[in-house]
């Protein structure tokens, strides 16, 4: 009779130590059911589940095994598995997966411990904990450093609701961020990304900019504040802030154009996605005149925007074209996944304002990114403790990866 058994080996990591104690137990005809092998700081954790023919090969392999361990300064464990908690196991892979994503400045035993007693009292299991960011100098400059840990979890949340409040509530008493995403075939295999362009690739309301030029900063600044909290309809305020910009000089509008600031991160972000084959897009309600600009700069497939007229050296005022609201972004988004034929669950989207929220919702993964409470109470998943770039980590991207 077939014997099940679970070999736990530990100790200073070197190169080798899999292939021999693999090579030995060829030697026995052994079934490998399940094997896991993890490095922490040069200390080696290594396991697996065996099937062994007979009691008699397991007795000859746990004793070879055992001195071999020894010889290579290592501890070993052996456990017998019975049948009825190998059948439980196997049963066990239907379960649902979920992944949570911690990331910020840096990461304390305090929130892996309000996180993890989240996950216990919700009775889901972390089956996997891996660092996503990069090994840190102690000697670093603190606003420097990314931290980021990836929890492979699995069981479905009791009660969802009040996971994602306790979840929101580590968030807002830490400084962290904590996404929570199903582990589905389109997490790891998203292929496009849409972004807002003003506070969001941008730091800046670039109508605002625009605004203090033209020597009606404030009135636009209000008017824009209460928009994107949701207070005024887009449509209604971008018409009556453009026309507060009538008769702005050409030329002040270039030197705008010429000085926009990227948001931290931008440009590591768009150069990874680039070279792991994502489209990128800019669906913005500010003006496809800036658009333009970090189109080229940045490397953008596309830009849809409003246009800024201007006639005779002067902005107009005027509102040309279909205005690009919220309604309208949800829109682009799905024509732009369309043309590209990749599926909504493939698509990001990321914005910082109310109007951002009709395309948050439609994408597979939707990133509130340094957003009005509103916004991050409403979308799927926030980031604000880091730069753009923060949303690699959303996406299982190890910085090890990007170096």
């Amino acid at each position: 009779m077939n014997e099940l058994i679970l070999v736990n080996i530990a100790g200073v990591d070197k190169p080798g130590i899999t292939s021999r104690i693999t090579n030995l137990l060829s030697r026995y005809n052994i079934r490998i059911l399940d094997i896991g092998q993890s490095v922490i700081h040069d200390q080696l954790s290594l396991g697996f589940l065996l099937d062994i023919p007979s009691e008699a090969a397991s007795y000859e392999m746990i004793k070879e095994v055992f001195t071999k361990a020894q010889k290579l300064g290592l501890t070993i464990r052996f456990n017998p598995i019975t049948a009825e908690q190998y059948d439980q196991w196997v049963r066990e892979q239907s379960k649902s997966r979920y992944i949570l994503t911690m990331l910020g400045r840096t990461i304390t035993a305090t929130h892996i411990a309000r996180v993890s007693d989240v996950l216990a009292h919700q009775r889901m299991n972390i089956d996997v904990i891996e660092r996503l960011s990069g090994r840190e100098s102690l000697a670093a400059d603190a606003p420097s450093q990314r931290a980021c840990v990836e929890f492979s979890l699995s069981g479905e949340p009791e009660d969802p609701y009040t996971l994602r409040a306790a979840l929101m509530a580590i968030t807002h008493e830490h400084d962290v961020d904590i996404a929570f995403q199903a582990e589905t075939m389109f997490r790891r295999n998203r292929r496009l990304v849409v972004f807002d362009m003003d506070s969001t690739l941008i730091q800046v309301e670039v109508i605002d900019e625009l605004a203090k030029a033209r020597g009606a900063g404030d009135e636009v600044a209000r008017i824009t504040e209460a928009a994107m909290r949701g207070e005024l309809d887009f449509a209604q305020s971008f018409t009556k802030r453009l026309g507060l910009l009538k008769g702005l000089e050409e030329e002040k509008v270039k030197a705008i154009g010429a000085s926009l600031p990227l948001t931290d991160g931008a440009e590591r972000l768009i150069g990874t996605l680039k070279r792991l084959g994502y489209k990128t897009a800019i669906v913005s309600g500010g003006f496809s005149y800036f658009g333009a600009i970090l189109k080229t700069k940045l490397g953008i497939d596309h830009v849809f925007a409003n246009e800024l007229e201007i006639v005779n050296g002067a902005v107009t005022g005027a509102v040309k074209g279909t205005i690009v609201d919220g309604k309208r972004k949800a829109e682009l988004l799905k024509e732009i996944a369309a043309k590209e034929d990749i599926a909504l669950e493939q698509v990001i989207a990321v914005g910082d304002g109310a109007n951002d929220l009709p395309m948050l919702g439609l994408a597979g993964l939707g990133i509130a990114f340094n957003a009005k409470p509103i916004v991050r109470q409403t979308a799927k998943q926030s980031i604000s403790t880091l730069g753009l770039d923060g949303i690699l980590y959303l996406i299982g991207v190890r910085d090890r990866d990007i170096v």
